[in-house]
């Protein structure tokens, strides 16, 4: 059961490992005519010297602002990814540790609480109080259900939308602090892998929590299922701790 993630396609194996590209560059200085006679002026010396004196300072400035601007450092859980309210991608793999470990109160306390008002936070609410009667369900089990989650294998760093909607309307009408999404890729008891497209959102009070329905409320997931798949590793993001 997967009741509460938003469920996407299979990921093809390929994603699950993590891989980097290396960019070659080459810098060909031009050809000289060997057939010419005419000796080099002394200003094209200078400038040959000039260019290099730039390129060598902005290596040097680069390589300050890399200095100045640490990735942050992030302490992981005992699996591997991260967990918790400080970053968008612990809460993404805590709300799918809820349902591998059938952990209702973990769903409770990861979920987003009830907002605003009207239809739209009873029907939020609704979908809380059935989630959380189904994980008590699938746990009274004696086998998990096998399109059930067993395990994470896969965690991309938090995005921000394409669409500038969300985050906005989010602010205006709820104080929200900020709205992304996180892919999170899961292994499943039938053997099969799927990745599941989290909303997360920064509440008033600085903590991210997940929405598990982005669906019951349009205008803070518009553009949620068109964003193309995530490649960059949480890991390239942060300076992992264990």
């Amino acid at each position: 059961m997967l009741q509460g993630i938003n469920r996407a396609h299979p990921v093809p194996s390929k994603l699950w490992e993590r891989t980097s590209a290396t960019l070659e560059y080459s810098l060909e200085s031009p050809q000289r005519n060997k057939a010419s006679n005419v000796k080099r002026p002394e200003f094209d010396f200078c400038l040959d010297r000039i260019v290099a004196l730039v390129i060598l300072l902005t290596v040097f400035a680069g390589a300050s602002a890399a200095k100045q601007s640490p990735k942050p450092k992030l302490k992981v859980a005992t699996d591997g990814f991260p967990s918790g309210h400080d970053t968008p991608e612990g809460a993404a793999c805590d709300l799918a540790r809820a349902f591998i470990n059938r952990d209702e109160k973990l769903f409770s306390a990861i979920s987003i609480p009830p907002y605003g008002g009207g239809k739209g936070r009873d029907a939020y609410a609704k979908f809380l109080r059935e989630t959380i009667e189904g994980i008590k369900g699938e746990a009274a089990k004696k086998e998990p259900s096998p399109h059930g989650p067993k395990s994470i294998g896969k965690v991309f760093a938090a995005r921000h939308m394409s669409r500038s909607g969300p985050v906005s309307f989010g602010y205006a009408a709820f104080d929200f602090e900020d709205i992304m999404f996180v892919d999170v890729g899961v292994y499943l008891y039938n053997g099969e892998r799927a990745t599941n497209r989290t909303l997360v959102i920064k509440d008033r009070d600085g903590k991210w929590y997940v929405h598990p329905a982005p669906s019951l409320d349009p205008l803070l997931s518009d553009g949620l299922n068109t964003e193309k798949p995530s490649v960059l590793d949480f890991a390239n993001v942060y300076e992992i701790e264990r």
